[in-house]
């Protein structure tokens, strides 16, 4: 069987209901959701689609009623244009990046500007942040690596508190990286490979996990073992504890 699984690959399998925790696979149902944990030692995690429930198209809607009816050429999930990128590698200031929404769209307020680039951010998901405590438990590192932003980040931070301890969210982890704050976004090979180095990690005993397949590809370019996880898949999807 484990001649089966290849680096990086999530194979499905309809088998007996056998224990395989020994040799790091989690079992989902009457199906398989494997992941080889054998040589892993350090989990890095994505946040939005992962642990936070976003809706890409929520903001593309909100910018067209207030007039910015291309603003899907500007931000999607899998490609940004340069002005983005430079508020998430923190390069431009908030007041910048708001004026650069406010040339797009004419007569819209502030606030209104702010509701639509929030609308994004939905709700944590305390569920998969458990996921991610269960696996610091076993004796994981776990780490938080997120492409954001200052306007995003206040946001989701009080989204959080509605739902569960905010001091609980960071202890999950050993260590948590916004790109605003870091300089440097995903999916760049510089940004897995100082995060390896900040904390002493070998890229191969290091698994990533993210929702984009540009994030993940970025990952296994570096030298990370990674997992895409697909639309509609949770963590809860893939270990079971």
């Amino acid at each position: 069987l484990l001649g089966q699984i290849e680096r990086n690959t999530c194979i499905h399998r309809h088998l007996p209901q056998y224990d395989f925790s020994n040799i790091g696979l989690f079992y989902k149902s009457h199906w398989y959701k494997m992941i080889n944990l054998s040589s892993i030692k350090n989990i890095i995690f994505d946040f939005g689609g992962v642990l936070f429930e976003i809706n890409y198209e929520a903001p593309i809607k909100a910018f067209a009623a207030l007039g910015f009816i291309d603003f899907s050429e500007v931000f999607t999930q899998a490609k940004q244009q340069p002005v983005i990128d430079q508020y998430e590698s923190g390069k431009i200031s908030d007041e910048l990046f708001l004026q650069f929404l406010e040339s797009r769209v004419s007569g819209a307020t502030r606030e209104q500007l702010l509701d639509a680039w929030n609308s994004i951010l939905l709700h944590i998901m305390p569920e998969q942040v458990e996921v991610v405590e269960k696996l610091k438990g076993k004796g994981y590192k776990t780490y938080l690596l997120s492409n954001t932003n200052a306007i995003h980040v206040a946001k989701f931070e009080s989204l959080i508190a509605e739902k569960m301890n905010p001091e609980n969210f960071r202890k999950a982890f050993d260590e948590i990286y916004y790109s605003n704050v870091i300089g440097l976004k995903k999916p760049h090979e510089e940004i897995f490979l100082k995060v390896c180095e900040w904390n002493s990690l070998n890229p191969a005993e290091t698994l990533f996990i993210d929702d984009s397949i540009q994030h993940v590809l970025g990952a296994e370019s570096a030298g990370l073992q990674a997992y895409h996880l697909k639309s509609g898949e949770r963590l809860t999807d893939v270990f079971v504890f």
